[in-house]
Formats: structure tokens, sequence, C-alpha cells
């Protein structure tokens, strides 16, 4: 087997076995791409010339490039996954990669939004909604729910009209590796949401195409892409004072932060996050007691 047909086989296993998004197998590609290239033109190194020096040589390689920390990690692991999943379908005769270790990633704590900016940014998406205008409307209802429930961008995206349980107010969300589970909203988002299925999708809906059960649409009546919600957060979060990204991630952590703030039980976050890991949730934690000491800082006497 090649190069160009092991990659794909493994893409393929990704996709259809363990239910990796687009967005990961478009990261794991490149790696594995990367890795094809360098151990061609460095060693001319076949699959079964694959092995841990010539692994740790092109990790060595992408360090001295300036690559982060955190790069280096999810090309470690894609190798790993990679050369696992070699050995398991007998193109090699062994996992050359499983001893493979890249830096540990720099811990940086997430941004997180202060209460009183988030108010006065969803008191503003509320001013902008009542002036009828539908994208206004939506993007109301898109923040709120990105905030109440914590959703990733990609699952607020695939969100279904028939996901949406207003009875008991849940959501049905598909997360990371094809894994469901219900997470709750509040009355502030179900308000919005209700004005947004009311008055503003029927209106977009109107202007596609094909029709969609997707909640939320573009101003086209198309689904809305990822990358719509990002530029909308983004413009949202532009003159928040704070650093660290200003995509829709920002009020994920927001959100995680609060409920802790606000004394919920860790593993309920960590539920609600959909986290396969407590030790994920964990920072979130860290992040409380940062904004405790620089409270505590700025308010005691004899801080």
């Amino acid at each position: 087997m090649d190069w160009d047909r092991a990659i794909e086989g493994y893409l393929r296993h990704l996709a259809s076995d363990r239910g990796f998004s687009e967005h990961s197998i478009r990261g794991y590609r490149g790696d594995l791409d990367d890795l094809a290239r360098f151990a061609q033109l460095t060693a001319g190194a076949t699959l079964n010339e694959l092995d841990l020096e010539l692994l740790r040589d092109w990790l060595w390689r992408a360090s001295s490039a300036g690559l982060a920390k955190s790069t280096l990690g999810r090309r470690a692991a894609a190798v790993r996954g990679f050369t696992r999943w070699l050995a398991a379908t007998g193109a090699t005769p062994a996992d050359v990669g499983a001893r493979l270790k890249a830096p540990r990633a720099d811990q940086h704590l997430p941004r997180v939004l202060t209460r009183a900016q988030m108010t006065g940014i969803l008191s503003a998406l509320i001013d902008r909604a009542a002036t009828a205008d539908v994208v206004a409307v939506r993007d109301l209802a898109i923040i709120e729910l990105l905030y109440a429930s914590a959703l990733r961008v990609s699952e607020l995206a695939g969100l279904r009209v028939g996901d949406i349980d207003r009875g008991r107010l849940t959501l049905r969300v598909l997360g990371k590796g094809g894994k469901e589970r219900v997470v709750p909203f509040g009355v502030p988002a179900a308000h919005a949401l209700d004005e947004y299925l009311a008055r503003a999708r029927p209106v977009l809906a109107a202007r596609a195409e094909a029709a969609s059960d997707i909640v939320f649409l573009g101003a086209r009546g198309a689904p809305v892409s990822t990358r719509t919600v990002y530029q909308l957060v983004a413009s949202l979060l532009a003159d928040q004072p704070g650093t660290g990204p200003s995509g829709p991630h920002a009020l994920r952590h927001t959100a995680a932060t609060h409920l802790l703030d606000g004394g919920a039980d860790l593993r309920a976050v960590q539920e609600l996050l959909g986290h396969a890991s407590l030790s994920t949730t964990q920072v979130y934690t860290h992040v409380s007691a940062e904004r405790l000491k620089q409270t505590y800082a700025n308010a005691h006497p004899r801080a």
C-alpha cells in the first residue's frame, strides 16, 4: 500500500467508523500529507520503512520551524492514530508510532466574558431584533442559545427543528464523535427562539432554493454556515475588553465558567459540555479561581 492510499483509507475510517467531523478530517489530512512528503523527500521512505526515528525527525523539523506546542501535539496524535490503524489492518508489521511524544501544550486559560459584558451584548442584540430585521432576530436567537446551552458552533449549525423540545426547554445535539446528548436552555433563549421560528425563519426559508429542516438559516435561506456564526460572534466581541480568541467557543467557555461560579457541580457541567473526560472540564475551575484572585486583588484593602 502506498502513502496516498493508506492516508485515504485511514481518513475514511475516521469519518465512517469514528464519526470525526469534516474539520477534524481536514486537519488530519494536512498533517499526514506533510508526513508523507517529509518521509519521501528526506528518506525516500515507504510505509514499511517508516520508523520512530523518522517520526521524531519530522516533529523536530516542525518544532524548529516555530510551530506551537499545541500544533505539535495534534500532529503527534494524528500520526499515532495512523500508525495504530496501519498495524491493525496489516499494512505495517508493527505500530511504529506508539511511543511518539510531543512537547506538552502550553496551558492557556480560555477567554471568559463577565456577566455584565454578556448582558450588554444581549441587550444590544435585543434592540436590533426589535427593528424586525429577520437576520437580527436570528442573531439574537443564535447568541442566546450558544450562551444558554454552551454549544459548539458545529452543534448549533447542525441543529434541526425536530431537535427542539419546547415543552422541556431542551435541545438534542450531535457532538464530537457523533455522540448525542440533550442540553437545557433557559427562558430568555426560549423567547428568542420562539420569535425567530415564528417571525424570521419563515421569511429566510422562503428565499431558499430547497427546503431544509435546519433551524438556523442564512440570509439566502440555506443552512447557516459555521463561518457566518464565527463572524457574528467576532463582531460582537471586537469591542469587548479582554484577550484571547473571539469566536463562538468564547461563549461556550463563558457559559461553563458562569455555571461553576454560580455553584454548578463540575460533573453536571461536564455533561452539559459533552466532554469525554472530567479533566477537560476542570480547566474552568482554574478560570473561576483566577477570576476570584483578580477580584480579591482589586477589592481587598490588604491584597
